[in-house]
């Protein structure tokens, strides 16, 4: 695998030198916090027309629920609508656009409106504050890796890495 890195296109509110995909600090009627989502869709857009073509993506936190969005957004039509179709996802400590702690931005409104089809690997602490079974719950039999470290990337023990092959193994008869 080549893996390529990309940041979010936009400084942190409030924490200097960091990158964030959305604005994700909610108000009490949600109505600024997807101020930047558009652009964010738009950004990988680009990123991926300029870097690619890409068979997957993988993301953490906030890049993980970006990540997550994009292979319903870009089966409506909606985004990524120039690059080719996303053929896996690999999630770490995301949350669901539209689940109980955050709403769906007006572009991502029907992204989970069916189970995302394309194999998805989830990367799961049950010490996450972000509630992970939501999401898990919208892709079509996924894989599901659990660790005990809370909100970070995590090193796989034995489980995990034969998790995390099996994962590898599927994709590759994909491609």
């Amino acid at each position: 695998m080549d893996l390529v890195f990309v940041d979010g296109p936009f400084p942190a509110e409030g924490v200097e030198g960091e990158y964030e995909w959305c604005a994700f600090e909610p108000n009490k009627d949600f109505s600024d916090s997807y101020r930047k989502f558009d652009g964010c869709v738009a950004f990988l857009e680009d990123c991926l027309t300029r870097m690619g073509p890409f068979d997957g993506l993988m993301g953490f936190s906030q890049g993980a629920s970006v990540t997550a969005v994009l292979p319903g957004m870009q089966a409506e039509g909606v985004a990524l609508t120039s690059v080719p179709k996303i053929k896996f996802v690999m999630l770490i400590g995301g949350f669901k656009f539209g689940g109980s702690i955050f709403p769906a931005p007006n572009l991502a409104k029907n992204a989970f409106s069916s189970p995302i089809q394309c194999p998805s690997l989830h990367i799961l602490s049950e010490k996450d504050r972000w509630k992970p079974d939501e999401l898990l719950d919208s892709f079509v039999d996924p894989f599901v890796l659990h660790h005990p470290e809370g909100h970070v990337v995590p090193k796989l023990d034995e489980k995990g890495l034969e998790i995390m092959l099996e994962f590898i193994e599927k994709i590759q008869e994909l491609l």
